[in-house]
């Protein structure tokens, strides 16, 4: 998947940025369901260079659930002509809007508010050594947020995170 207009950036790969001090750098944290079920560990963060901010926390899935996922076939859209794919080798990573997680300082665990196990298990992972695209951020909303389509959700520039998935912490 390729970023053509690339404005999303992991936070380890801009030397100058740093998480404020006011916010929990989350990085190596577990991710839980709303029923305290594994998701895996936040890797990194991804960050819209031109709004300064977090916009999702890119999850290195636990094994158990890709396991759960293995050679089936699912409804997320990888490719423009709309093939469904089977998820490759590599393929253990995928993103969650900042808004959509509540995170516990104290116990350092962050919880996916209303996402389930199964529909994380379904939801469409991406190999980070390849960016992914916009139609990839679309198809992760949809999978969250199957009956939640908002204005704003086709737009192809900043506006796009103007959405309460993205009003982060």
């Amino acid at each position: 998947m390729e970023n053509k207009d690339k404005n999303l950036y992991r936070l380890d790969e801009l030397t100058d940025y740093k998480v404020a001090s006011n916010y929990s750098d989350v990085r190596g944290w577990k991710i839980v369901d709303a029923d305290n079920r594994t998701i895996g560990k936040i890797d990194n963060l991804w960050v819209n260079k031109d709004m300064q901010r977090v916009v999702y926390l890119d999850v290195k899935v636990d094994k158990a659930l890709i396991d759960d996922s293995r050679n089936e076939v699912h409804d997320t859209i990888a490719h423009e002509n709309g093939r469904e794919f089977l998820y490759k080798e590599g393929d253990s990573h995928l993103i969650i809007p900042i808004g959509s997680v509540n995170i516990n300082k104290d116990t350092k665990i962050v919880m996916a508010n209303g996402i389930s196990y199964d529909t994380f298990r379904r939801t469409g992972r991406y190999n980070i050594q390849d960016n992914f695209d916009r139609n990839y951020e679309r198809s992760i909303l949809r999978s969250y947020y199957p009956d939640d389509v908002q204005s704003g959700f086709e737009s192809n520039d900043d506006a796009f995170y103007k959405r309460r998935e993205f009003d982060g912490r």
